[in-house]
């Protein structure tokens, strides 16, 4: 690699912190998240090669890989499931106008977390690219160094796979063959 950490943490450490600000509603645990991901990347620089794509797209999937983390070791799924026992179901609470949003958006981000976690690396970074940087793909392209053609199948793959697992999810975990 090129570049050394501190370069590394000039040219990305806002991006990532903002990244991870997004996906992580207390900012104490963000910062801490942020700091770990430049842990994470400083030990890793000697096993980055350009063939694993634009150093951008390994610091994302670091930082990606490092909230999904987090959402686990804090098991988020489990004490929402916990307190929504008896409860209307979501469904219900946005009809009547009745939402705990800060609970509603840990649950959104854990379920989006684990849709995102069946996608491949490159299909991650495309998404991560096109909707939370709001890239067009032709500019995802230019970025990753796939062709067009490429990032595009990559964009409709992990749209594919990720409308399966909200489906599957919605059926109560049942397999669907929805399309």
């Amino acid at each position: 690699m090129d570049m050394d950490i501190e370069e590394i943490y000039r040219e990305y450490g806002n991006k990532v912190k903002a990244y991870i600000r997004s996906r992580v509603n207390n900012p104490a645990d963000a910062e801490d998240l942020a700091s770990e991901v430049f842990l994470k990347v400083q030990k890793k620089m000697s096993d980055y090669t350009k063939e694993k794509g634009a150093v951008s797209t390994w610091i994302y999937t670091i930082a990606h890989n490092t909230v999904i983390d987090f959402y686990r070791a804090n098991k988020v799924m489990e004490s929402i499931d916990e307190e929504r026992e008896g409860e209307l179901t979501p469904s219900q609470l946005i009809s009547e106008d009745n939402i705990d949003s800060d609970l509603l958006n840990k649950e959104t981000l854990s379920e989006l977390a684990e849709a995102m976690d069946e996608l491949s690396d490159e299909e991650k970074m495309v998404i991560v690219y096109r909707y939370y940087d709001g890239l067009s793909l032709r500019e995802i392209a230019d970025k990753t160094g796939l062709s067009y053609g490429q990032a595009k199948l990559r964009h409709g793959s992990a749209l594919k796979i990720m409308k399966k697992f909200f489906l599957k999810k919605a059926a109560g975990g049942r397999f669907t063959t929805y399309q």
